[in-house]
């Protein structure tokens, strides 16, 4: 999983070399993957976003990408090509799964925690059963477990697991 971020809070340089007052900068979170389809529906399935519909007057992604000039090699064979998601509530960054020709080769040096266990105004065991209940429905959609990281004396659980192409996530 890659992710590009760039905020600045106060002043910051734009392309041309010119400061610039900023505020909060959105961003767009971008996972490059082999088969962007089966990320965009684990990754809707885990995050409860939506796949993102294409442009007004367009039936799918691909009659978009060929109004914009993308060569026809470059598009998924998938009919519809849905390779984004978006937050329904509009709050969250739009994650965009991006097809690249290489695999992934080592751990990531950035990872999502899937909040599911209720914070640690929880009881440990009822978080315990709740990241085991989010653990089951994600390895049923593809997910596969890493690790479960239960140290003990610590009011801490989770679980390491993998999308369907090995990018490490937590749930805790």
């Amino acid at each position: 999983m890659i992710a590009a971020l760039h905020v600045c809070n106060e002043k910051c340089i734009d392309f041309r070399g010119r400061w610039q007052d900023r505020g909060v900068t959105s961003f767009q979170l971008t996972v490059d993957c082999a088969d962007p389809g089966l990320l965009t529906r684990f990754w809707a399935t885990a995050l409860g976003y939506d796949i993102e519909s294409p442009p007004d007057g367009f039936g799918t992604w691909n009659a978009y990408w060929r109004s914009v000039g993308v060569p026809e090699d470059e598009l998924d064979d998938d009919v519809d090509a849905a390779d984004s998601l978006v937050d329904p509530a509009g709050h969250g960054p739009r994650i965009w799964f991006q097809k690249v020709p290489e695999g992934k080769l080592v751990k990531n040096r950035l990872h999502l925690d899937l909040r599911r266990g209720g914070g640690r105004t929880v009881p440990l065991e009822q978080r315990r059963e709740r990241v085991l209940a989010e653990e089951a429905r994600l390895i049923e959609a593809g997910a596969t477990r890493l690790r479960v990281l239960d140290p003990e004396g610590m009011d801490h659980f989770a679980v390491g697991l993998a999308d369907p192409e090995g990018n490490e996530f937590c749930i805790n």
